[in-house]
């Protein structure tokens, strides 16, 4: 799938567009390789994401810390209310796989991409 509409889309929000990933975040992509943070990405997105009712939805991925938090933010999939205003993906239900995988693709398309930037 091609993600280029949802990243450009996002870089016309200034918010969306003000995160970027700094050089520790890069060296962690490097070190760690894509198929590690995909699966950091899937496990964050199943466990703080997916579950049909989240306690502290809105609050629950940090600001920093970790590439794909970072990358949650720029991609609006942090918390159930982004997903639901920027992809139409309804809160109060339980995210299916398809709909977690894509989450977790458009994260990685995003790090890619920061990644080959040179910021």
């Amino acid at each position: 799938m091609n993600f280029e509409y949802y990243l450009s889309r996002l870089q016309k929000s200034k918010f969306r567009s003000g995160f970027h990933l700094k050089e520790k975040d890069k060296k962690y992509y490097f070190e760690k390789g894509e198929e590690k943070l995909k699966e950091h990405a899937r496990d964050f997105v199943k466990k703080r994401l997916a579950p049909s009712e989240i306690a502290n939805d809105g609050k629950q991925t940090p600001m920093r810390g970790h590439p794909v938090f970072i990358a949650q933010h720029a991609t609006a999939t942090c918390c159930r209310g982004c997903l639901e205003k920027w992809y139409k993906i309804e809160k109060g239900k339980t995210l299916s796989c398809e709909e977690q995988e894509f989450i977790v693709n458009l994260i990685m398309a995003w790090i890619k991409k920061e990644v080959e930037s040179e910021n």
